[in-house]
């Protein structure tokens, strides 16, 4: 029994040994909890941006039509030349209408002498009418032959200029300043000239200035006008409010210009209406068709920024990591905005108050729920946008 009770209460001691030893052991290999780098958001006044995506379009374009007929003579640039207004582009065929100059002319000299021959008959008539050796009968058909052959005249000088006109329209000059396309009719081909039906030559479209046409939605366009009509921080629609525009391939806004018309209806099926702005061009690089982005001032106001690289995706939503009671990490939501000085805009989410993990993040134990060890640390401005 002695031996029972005593190998009984040796084999208690035992389990209880073994359990502090076991305890002591997972307490002394348990990992520490990681450090992270931890700061309040940066409280700065910021001026906010709104984005859209659209493209750029010609400011003037025109289609160089044949006005008179004939085979079509010369060209007189290349496919994609940049031309100023009033270059010659093509020639058509002049001899026909140098003919019909000439003849016109000739129409012109004989509807003079008819005038002047019907002149003298009226002045001999009035000079017979004292002797009465004339009636006046014959007076009256004098001035009507008179008064027809200036009517003759006068439609033979309207003839002539037509002629002029048509001669001088077999030179195919630019409207305007612009990138010319390719010609789309080579020399010795008859084009068709006329009101309708005219031959297509080419197209010319101008590009300094050029514009950048995209849509907003409603809820922006009522902000906008409310924006400019009564806190005046926008200039006046004279003006023009201003806008920077960036390519696809670049990252800061140095393309400056300014809003200079917005539709005047919404699209009821879109919901959105349609505006442009105008922008430099002197280098000719941007071209008619090119998408990018454009931003529009939106005013100025207080904004909390955290860096860039501590916004966590989480499926469809975006996350910032803050630390909670106990170290633990908390995940919170947020609504971003523009970046601003290198940093990006909370717009909901976080408190002035929260402390964002802005370091340590690589650490696969820093997730949501877990326990970490704050260090302080401060987030600054990177850049200047």
């Amino acid at each position: 029994m002695t031996y029972r009770r005593a190998t009984g209460f040796g084999l208690v001691i035992t389990s209880a040994a073994l359990t502090f030893v076991a305890a002591a052991a997972l307490a002394q290999g348990a990992p520490p909890a990681p450090p992270v780098q931890v700061s309040a958001p940066l409280a700065k006044r910021v001026t906010n941006w709104d984005e859209y995506t659209g493209r750029f379009e010609a400011s003037e374009q025109v289609e160089i039509r044949a006005r008179v007929s004939g085979f079509l003579d010369s060209l007189h640039f290349r496919d994609g030349d940049l031309v100023k207004k009033g270059d010659l582009l093509f020639t058509i065929d002049p001899r026909p209408y140098r003919l019909s100059v000439d003849v016109s002319r000739a129409d012109v000299a004989r509807a003079k002498a008819q005038v002047e021959l019907a002149q003298n008959e009226v002045e001999r008539a009035e000079g017979l009418t004292q002797n009465r050796t004339i009636t006046a009968r014959d007076i009256d058909q004098r001035r009507a032959n008179l008064n027809s052959a200036i009517g003759t005249l006068q439609g033979a000088e309207a003839n002539l200029k037509t002629a002029e006109l048509n001669l001088e329209w077999t030179q195919v000059r630019a409207p305007l300043a612009g990138r010319i396309s390719n010609r789309r009719v080579d020399p010795g081909n008859l084009v068709a000239g006329g009101q309708s039906g005219a031959t297509l030559l080419t197209t010319i479209v101008a590009v300094d200035p050029i514009n950048f046409v995209f849509d907003a939605s409603e809820a922006d366009y009522l902000r906008y006008s409310r924006l400019t009509k009564d806190l005046r921080k926008v200039t006046s629609r004279e003006e023009g409010s201003p806008a920077e525009v960036r390519l696809a391939d670049e990252r800061e806004w140095k393309r400056r210009g300014k809003i200079d018309f917005v539709d005047n209806a919404l699209n009821a099926r879109s919901g959105t209406i349609r505006g442009r702005a105008v922008f430099e061009n002197k280098d000719q690089f941007l071209t008619p068709g090119t998408f990018g982005r454009l931003r529009l001032f939106a005013g100025e106001a207080d904004a909390l920024l955290v860096p860039d690289t501590v916004i966590v995706s989480d499926q469809a939503s975006k996350i910032v990591l803050t630390i909670g009671p106990e170290n633990k990490v908390v995940p919170k939501p947020v609504v971003l905005g523009q970046i601003s000085g290198g940093l990006r805009v909370i717009r909901e989410g976080l408190a002035p108050t929260d402390q964002v993990i802005i370091g340590g993040l690589a650490n696969p134990m820093v997730r949501p729920g877990g326990t970490v060890t704050p260090q302080p640390g401060e987030i600054k401005p990177t850049g200047t946008n």
